[in-house]
């Protein structure tokens, strides 16, 4: 299609577009096939004859169709349906909404779900007031969160119910969703026209999130209504839509998972890539001083000594970034980034550090060979402390023949040197050091 035709005039007292838009039916529900077919729990969930009182925790990003599906299956089972919001909903609010589920249950034969929507948003004392009602099936529940359950709902809660997982929306799901938005009767019902690059700009923008979608469109239609435009433009979807807002939750999963794939780029010696999730923190408001400290981390983890100059530009880059703040701070953390991404990469000097300590917690450690531990205190001669200690720096090349790790680790090599950037020659060296050492 080159144009969508649509007509003027939205019309200003109706409910917003995402509103109008939501599904009446399973069916309709974009993107989600994998929870939606025929027997699966949500479909038994919805049918009018489901004996089922499973209750269910719907996780994924904003925008994917977790409230629709509350709606559809309330609508489609005929149950009663009550919605909170863990943002304002509290202990009192949740008992009320049981004892009223209880008297219908009782009274009329009344089934009731309760739709909870942000559920990571209510405390562990809120989440046990749930328990009673789910467990007894006073109330099928259909909770939301975008957060992973495992670590924002309580167990006994986890237990008792089926987590279902919903995935973003993709283009395709987003481009048909806006089409029948723009002709539908209860959407824009063809009354603006919208051309392919806005279209392929409003789907770019949504990143996934439906809800997103819909909004931009109605916005973007409703500029275009006021300048008397011919129709949707890239120009006025840019105006109406200030940008992509990310979906990143400081908090939440995308927060690590951004994270993850960031350090995993620069591991990767990916710098596109890297650069790519920076931005992503960067413009979705990321403390730099948590990226910064990532980077220190990534210098001394992934690359260490083969390029002993990665920690000091990590170093330098957070330091710049306290010093002159953001937004150029974004610039040091930017070179930083790439530096990290292009750098040879090495953890054998993470490696030797997690093995030591390994053999420090499981016992093999041993007394401290008596010829390297302190003399300097009254008494400590008697003993034998500091007795034929060589003085490395007057023998040859710097390096005293003699034992120092205690005997039970005598020769035990934790540093194992890569042959990549500067740790290639110092493995070289360190070699021969450690022949000198035991006299080879």
């Amino acid at each position: 299609m080159n144009v969508a035709e649509v007509n003027p005039g939205l019309g200003g007292g109706t409910a917003p577009l995402a509103v109008r838009m939501r599904p009446r039916e399973l069916t309709d529900i974009a993107g989600q096939g994998h929870l939606l077919k025929p027997g699966s729990p949500l479909s038994q969930l919805a049918s009018p004859d489901s004996t089922t009182g499973v209750s269910v925790i719907l996780w994924g990003p904003p925008g994917t169709g977790k409230t629709s599906i509350a709606h559809v299956i309330a609508t489609q089972s005929k149950r009663a349906f009550v919605e909170l919001s863990a943002v304002t909903a509290g202990v009192k609010d949740v008992r009320e909404v049981m004892e009223k589920a209880r008297t219908n249950r009782e009274m009329f034969g009344t089934s009731t779900l309760l739709f909870l929507d942000e559920i990571h948003r209510f405390n562990k004392a809120q989440q046990d007031a749930l328990l009673p009602g789910v467990e007894n099936g006073i109330v099928t529940l259909i909770a939301a969160t975008t957060e992973n359950p495992s670590f924002s709902v309580v167990t006994p809660l986890l237990s008792r119910s089926l987590l279902l997982r919903l995935e973003s929306l993709n283009d395709d799901d987003i481009t048909k969703l806006l089409m029948s938005a723009i002709e539908a009767p209860h959407g824009l019902d063809s009354r603006v026209s919208v051309s392919d690059e806005a279209l392929a700009a409003i789907v770019r923008f949504s990143a996934g999130d439906a809800r997103r979608a819909l909004t931009s469109l109605e916005a973007s239609a409703n500029v275009a209504l006021a300048t008397k435009a011919d129709s949707v433009t890239p120009e006025i979807v840019s105006q109406a839509v200030d940008r992509a807002l990310l979906r990143y939750d400081r908090q939440g999963d995308e927060h690590y998972d951004v994270i993850s794939a960031f350090i995993k780029s620069i591991r990767g010696s990916d710098a596109d890539a890297a650069i790519h999730y920076l931005a992503r923190m960067i413009e979705a408001g990321e403390d730099p001083r948590f990226i910064a400290r990532r980077l220190i981390i990534s210098a001394s983890e992934d690359i260490g000594l083969a390029e002993p100059r990665a920690l000091e530009v990590a170093v330098a880059a957070a330091d710049a970034v306290a010093f002159i703040g953001m937004p150029e701070g974004r610039i040091p953390l930017a070179e930083a980034t790439i530096f990290l991404a292009s750098s040879p990469k090495s953890n054998a000097a993470y490696n030797a550090i997690n093995s030591a300590i390994e053999d420090v917690r499981s016992g093999r450690s041993g007394a401290v060979p008596k010829h390297l531990r302190d003399g300097s205190y009254p008494g400590a001669k008697s003993l034998g402390h500091g007795k034929g200690y060589v003085y490395a720096h007057d023998e040859p090349h710097g390096i005293a023949r003699q034992d120092y790790l205690p005997e039970q680790l005598s020769e035990t090599e934790y540093y194992v040197p890569t042959d990549r950037g500067a740790e290639a020659s110092m493995g070289e060296r360190l070699a021969r050091i450690r022949r000198i050492l035991r006299g080879e």
